[in-house]
Parts: C-alpha cells; structure tokens; sequence
C-alpha cells in the first residue's frame, strides 16, 4: 500500500470553515449566525470585520465569541493579530507571507495562527516551516480574482500528499465543495456561496455538508 493510500484511509473526513461577509453590526450577526452554526458541523469561523478602531474591533469579536464558541468552532480572525488574545478569540488568519511571519510571535503557542494568501509552493512550506496551524489555498483576493479551480485542487493534492499540517481549500461553489475534499484538504472554507444562497444561509450550508459528505474529483 502506498503512503497516500495510507493517508486517505487514516486521514480524519473533512470539516467545514465557514468565512463571515465583513461584520459591523455584531450583535445582528450572532443572531443570523448562531442557527447557521446549529445546522452543521463547523470547524472554525473566520471572522471578517468592517475597518474601525481598535475599541470597536474588540466589542464586535466579543459580541460574536459565545455564538461560535459556544457550538464548539474556533473564531479565528482574519487579520487583526493585535486584538485576539484581548476580545477572547482562538486565533487569527494572516493573508501573505510576510504578514503572517511579523505576527507568529504574537499568537504562537497559546493561538492559532493561519496562513493564506500563499503566492508559491515555497511560500506555503515557509509558513508550515514557521509554525502554522494550516494553510488555506485558493481564497479571493481583495480583487475578488483568484486562480484558477484546477490549479488549487493541484495545489491541495500536492499538500496532502506531502505534509501533515492541515491544509484548507476556499470553496466558491457546491460543486468546488466535493473536488477540494477529494483531493485532500482538511478543511473546506465556505464564505458567499453560504451567505449569498437565495434559500439561506442555513440551508445552504446544510447543502455543503451534504457535498462534503461526497468528495468527487474535478472533472
């Protein structure tokens, strides 16, 4: 038996990371958010907040941190490393290389620390060399442009055969859900395609855990 034979049957099923839409109204949000999480197994949330000062970032983390904790996610921040030991969240996610290589010392070991945001292969085994909890693979930019499909599932293939440290794939649509969990990824982020659903939130997300339950490789 090959050692990637081995790894698909002792690697744990994936699990969903659900991504918010920028967050200013916290209070409003916990309450959208909390059946959402009720609906399906969630790994972690990235947290994305609208630009404000620091006083206000931490009340919104604080506002949304029982919702999520409390269904037993991770609230993880999408940047703003500065704040997460203060508003009580688990970890932060830090887009490109060198951003999160300024805030490791800050989060490491109590914290969880990510990495996106990866130009390279060499960029994504720096992180890993570094001490990241996971990398993510194939989220938008702030363009909202991002690869092309079939080179993240590459990407994600190639990370699952080779490293231990879980990887995530940014999901755009269901049908993107079932390919990153065939090629590997620990983890399948969701973001709009959840919060965009004309039927809602919670049976969309209900609808990716079905697809993450039937991993099918790109066609």
């Amino acid at each position: 038996m090959s050692e990637r034979q081995q790894a698909e049957i002792t690697r744990p099923a994936p699990r969903l990371y659900l991504v918010t839409p920028e967050v200013e109204d916290a209070a409003a949000f916990a309450r959208a958010l909390a059946p959402v999480l009720a609906a399906a197994d969630v790994a972690a949330v990235l947290l994305r907040l609208k630009p404000a000062d620091e006083r206000t970032l931490i009340n919104r983390v604080k506002a949304l941190v029982p919702a999520v904790q409390q269904s037993g996610a991770a609230l993880v921040l999408a940047g703003h490393p500065g704040i997460v030991a203060r508003a009580g969240a688990d970890g932060a996610h830090l887009a490109g290389i060198e951003v999160f290589q300024a805030a490791l010392a800050s989060l490491k070991p109590e914290r969880i620390a990510g990495c996106g945001g990866l130009q390279s292969k060499h960029d994504a085994m720096t992180a890993a060399e570094q001490g990241a909890d996971y990398v993510l693979f194939g989220e938008p930019e702030d363009s909202r442009r991002r690869p092309a499909f079939e080179a993240i599932v590459e990407r994600v293939e190639w990370w699952a055969e080779v490293f231990e440290i879980p990887c995530v794939g940014f999901a755009a649509s269901l049908d993107e859900i079932s390919a990153l969990a065939a090629a590997g990824a620990d983890f399948v982020a969701v973001g709009d395609l959840v919060w965009q659903d004309p039927g809602g939130p919670e049976a969309a997300i209900a609808a990716a855990t079905e697809r993450l339950a039937r991993p099918e490789p790109v066609a």
